[in-house]
């Protein structure tokens, strides 16, 4: 398993979410990453979700 980041900021920068989670991969963690967002309620925020490797697979500004 591999260890992704996703991470949710407001418009001004200010860090709302900053969460580590582990998938099996890329696929996996961008559904997950997408599950989280709408957990927060947070698609509409700016995001990203990154691999270990620094790869972006979710980015919203």
């Amino acid at each position: 398993m591999k260890t992704y980041t996703l991470t949710i900021f407001e418009k001004n920068g200010e860090k709302l979410l900053d969460h580590s989670f582990e998938a099996l991969s890329d696929e996996e963690a961008k559904s997950r990453g997408s599950q989280l967002l709408q957990e927060h309620g947070s698609e509409e925020k700016t995001h990203r979700c990154t691999s270990p490797e620094g790869k972006l697979l979710l980015f919203h500004t």
